[in-house]
């Protein structure tokens, strides 16, 4: 595995290489991206896959856990809410799944802005951009809060949501602290706009912001440094941002290893990256994929619990 100054030291010589970050920052893959082998990506308008798939027909089963377990957690969560040591805590779970797709199947018919395969031993086909460097000015583009497109008013419903918009707006006070210490002439440019998301045979609507700093014209001489000080990212711990992640690792009873952390290309001259939800690993024979969302005090548990299930899917119909 690489480091944060290897990261760096690609960038200063304006070498274009993939770079794949786990959740807890221990374990980097760094590669040049003439170099890549049995890995795919999509990020944006940037691609090194020279081949699509379609499916017609697939088998998909998922064996989440119970409710009952699910509350045991979420009330662990919320305990630690009302002692005042986390307002918002994005908790996760590994589902098993079961198909008749590869991996590589799945990510070649995958229809999404940001996907990774990795030598067959995961996949991420993910909606949310992490950070964008473009010259000197560095973008992000938290994503926070999730709602069934089919319901009525659906949009109106998750917009003026008190507990949506408390939620949202914790997440943007977090990522805006973040570029802070990176960056200086911090903007918020979108405030809570939609996106749609295809999720198997529903479609989600998904709540973003975009917010904006300046970094210094050498920034590409400091990138890995950059990166460490902003991982792992906001959207997928919580706030405030390190006594949550020790929470989290306390209360989650599984290791996220790569998924929820991010991967990125730099060209060279920009970067861009995603972050790694919509996931899945696998572990030996079986597959598992990774989910979960944003907890706060009022949040509902069977709510919480539904969202979660929802995002255990094919990115396809």
């Amino acid at each position: 595995m690489s480091s944060f100054n290897d990261i760096t030291l690609l960038a200063r010589d304006k070498k274009p290489f993939l770079f794949i970050i786990s959740y807890d920052k221990s374990k980097i893959f760094l590669k040049e991206i003439n170099t890549l082998d049995n890995i795919y990506y999509k990020l944006a308008d940037s691609s090194n896959i020279d081949k699509t798939k379609s499916i017609n027909s697939y088998k998909f089963s998922k064996y989440p856990i119970s409710f009952g377990e699910y509350q045991n957690s979420i009330n662990r969560v919320k305990e630690e809410i009302k002692k005042g040591n986390s307002y918002l805590l994005n908790l996760t779970f590994k589902t098993p799944i079961e198909t008749n797709l590869s991996l590589k199947d799945i990510f070649l018919a995958s229809d999404s802005k940001f996907k990774l395969y990795f030598q067959d031993k995961f996949i991420c086909f993910s909606p949310e951009r992490f950070i964008e460097i473009r010259e000197n000015k560095i973008s992000t583009y938290p994503m926070k809060g999730t709602i069934d497109a089919n319901i009525p008013n659906a949009k109106e419903k998750i917009l003026n949501s008190t507990k949506e918009m408390a939620e949202h707006t914790m997440m943007v006070d977090l990522m805006r602290n973040d570029l802070g210490i990176i960056g200086d002439d911090i903007k918020v440019e979108k405030f809570r706009y939609i996106d749609k998301v295809l999720a198997g045979d529903k479609e989600l609507l998904q709540v973003s912001s975009k917010i904006s700093a300046r970094l210094d014209d050498n920034w590409q001489d400091n990138l890995g440094d950059i990166l460490d000080k902003i991982l792992p990212a906001g959207s997928i711990t919580g706030t405030p941002k390190k006594k949550t992640i020790e929470l989290i690792e306390d209360i989650e009873d599984y290791n996220r290893d790569f998924y929820s952390g991010v991967f990125g290309i730099f060209d060279g001259e920009n970067l861009d990256s995603s972050v790694m939800i919509r996931f899945i690993e696998r572990e030996e024979s079986r597959l598992y994929y990774k989910s979960g969302g944003g907890i706060t005090i009022d949040s509902v548990d069977r709510d919480e619990y539904f969202e979660m299930i929802d995002k255990i899917y094919l990115p396809f119909l």
